[in-house]
C-alpha cells in the first residue's frame, strides 16, 4: 500500500487521474510503493513497455549500465502526448547503479527535453521529471 507521502509526490510530479502511464524499465528493484501511489493517483494500473498507445507520461526507471539513456529518453517519446512527461527514475546517490545529474541533463537535453529538480523517490530511488520543449530540435 502507497504511504501519503508517496501518493503526494505523484500529485507533485504531475500525475493526475485518469491519465495512462506507460512504464519502460521496470525490473525487481523497482520501488513498489512509489508505483502503487502513482496508479492510487490515476486511477488504473500503468501499462507496460509493450503499450503501443498514446500516453500521458512515461515512467522510464534507468540505471548505470542499463544502455544508451538518450536513446531511451528517446524512446520514452515515441508514444507521449504533446503536453505528456517523461519520470525519469534512477538509484539514489551511493548506489553502484546511480546516474549522474550531469548525464541526466544532458540526455534530457539531446532529446529535446528539459530536466527538473530531482527528488526523492522510495528509498532507493530519485525522480527526475523530463518535460517537452528542450533546447534540442523537435521531431
Amino acid at each position: 500500500m502507497a504511504r501519503d507521502g508517496e501518493a503526494t509526490l505523484g500529485g507533485r510530479l504531475g500525475f493526475t487521474d485518469g491519465q495512462i502511464v506507460q512504464e519502460i524499465g521496470w525490473d525487481d528493484d523497482a520501488d513498489e510503493g512509489f508505483r502503487e501511489a502513482i496508479e492510487g493517483v490515476i486511477g488504473s494500473q500503468i501499462e507496460d513497455e509493450d503499450f503501443d498507445g498514446v500516453v500521458d507520461a512515461v515512467l522510464l526507471w534507468w540505471r548505470e549500465g542499463d544502455g544508451d539513456l538518450i536513446d531511451d529518453c528517446v524512446d520514452a517519446l515515441s508514444g507521449l502526448a504533446d503536453k505528456g512527461f517523461v519520470v525519469l527514475l534512477s538509484p539514489r546517490s551511493g548506489h553502484p547503479d546511480t546516474v549522474e545529474p550531469a548525464d541526466i541533463e544532458e540526455a534530457a537535453q539531446t532529446a529535446g527535453l528539459k530536466a527538473s529538480a530531482p527528488v526523492k523517490a522510495g528509498a532507493d530511488w530519485i525522480a527526475t521529471k523530463l518535460v517537452q520543449g528542450g533546447t534540442a530540435k523537435q521531431r
